[in-house]
């Protein structure tokens, strides 16, 4: 059994905290905001899962134990992650756990993250939990099992109108009461939506085109002097092997389309995402013809129970190369970053992953 210390008690935390209480560990919340811990025990988390566990003890983040737990959990805004994410090192767990995405776009304190986790043996993960559901899992072994042929292209859509996520934070009044408003803050369809960089970049790890070091991007912004986001994100991206293939983020589409599709010479494979209430899918189409349809029937609590299997599962040398490790995190808020600077001089962004997960990294021309 381990013993769980999860910093943020907004929707993230409360998730965390059920699927850690499912697999029988022990919790600790704690926030800066006594009122988030209040809303926690008496409305998010008996509302969601039926009633409050009086085994979950709660802290303010000024009196919140530190040192003894074998897993840290992150649920804060992504500009405070990687401070957090460095004092979470520095207690000596088995792992941490981050919510996506990383960082805001600065980046700032990244490089340090990835040494000082690597420094002291501390195993570090992002919370991009779609490619480690069941669907995307069928999805990779029918790609590695060559059932496509040689890949041609990738194409990934998360387009999502965010009232969910709101509906899912109802203390909030729209997204200038949180980082959703401001894309440098994280927020916004490339960083909050970013699910589908994150998978267009594992399935291009799953057939061995490596990582991406093209981006051109088209962004559609909505900034009114109070708030800053994007709300329409299109990229078309090129690997270091030469895969080309396009991703689409949006925080508008309704109902909401989550879609992958690998095309090879011979076939493809499809993923979606709640393609029926309660499902994921995967299709595919062989060379001589034969076709599959294969439903995955979960809820939204199984997404994270199976993010803490997965990390389990590395923690006792099942998994050798996590596709959640934070490197894979970073490789993802790299793009981001590239995408924001495309877009931004209309020119093509490029990634030299030699100079480290720093802005640096990114050019144009």
């Amino acid at each position: 059994m381990y013993n769980v210390k999860i910093i943020g008690a907004g929707s993230i935390g409360n998730h965390l905290a059920n699927a850690s209480r499912a697999l029988g560990w022990s919790v600790t919340i704690c926030d800066i905001d006594p009122d988030a811990l209040e809303r926690t025990k008496n409305d998010i988390y008996p509302s969601r899962y039926g009633q409050w566990d009086e085994a979950i003890q709660l802290f303010e983040s000024k009196d919140a134990p530190k040192g003894g737990f074998d897993l840290i959990f992150i649920g804060t805004p992504p500009d405070s992650h990687i401070p957090l994410a460095i004092e979470a090192v520095a207690e000596n767990p088995k792992a941490v756990l981050i919510e996506k995405p990383v960082s805001g776009t600065g980046m700032e304190g990244a490089q340090e993250l990835v040494d000082a986790a690597k420094s002291a043996g501390v195993a570090c993960f992002i919370g991009y939990d779609h490619i480690i559901g069941d669907a995307s899992c069928r999805a990779g072994e029918m790609i590695q099992a060559g059932t496509i042929g040689t890949a041609l292209t990738l194409d990934v859509e998360i387009r999502e109108h965010w009232g969910g996520i709101f509906n899912a934070h109802p203390w909030l009044d729209g997204p200038k009461d949180s980082y959703l408003g401001y894309w440098k803050r994280g927020g916004g369809a490339c960083g909050e939506h970013s699910h589908g960089i994150n998978m267009w970049q594992h399935f291009a790890h799953q057939i061995g085109a490596g990582r991406i070091t093209e981006v051109s991007a088209t962004i559609e912004y909505v900034s009114d002097g109070v708030v800053d986001y994007d709300r329409l994100c299109l990229l078309n991206v090129k690997t270091e092997s030469g895969l080309v293939g396009r991703i689409v983020q949006d925080v508008i589409t309704q109902p909401p389309r989550k879609w992958a599709r690998l095309q090879g010479e011979n076939g493809h494979v499809e993923w979606y995402c709640n393609r029926h209430p309660g499902q994921d899918a995967v299709c595919w189409q062989d060379a001589n013809g034969m076709s599959g349809d294969e439903d995955f029937s979960k809820t939204r609590p199984d997404d994270f129970i199976l993010e803490l299997k997965h990390i389990a599962a590395v923690l006792r040398g099942e998994v050798s190369d996590s596709p959640i490790s934070l490197n894979r995190g970073m490789d993802t808020m790299l793009v981001i970053c590239a995408a924001h600077r495309s877009a931004s001089t209309n020119k093509i962004a490029y990634i030299d992953y030699t100079q480290g997960y720093v802005t640096d990294a990114i050019s144009v021309r």
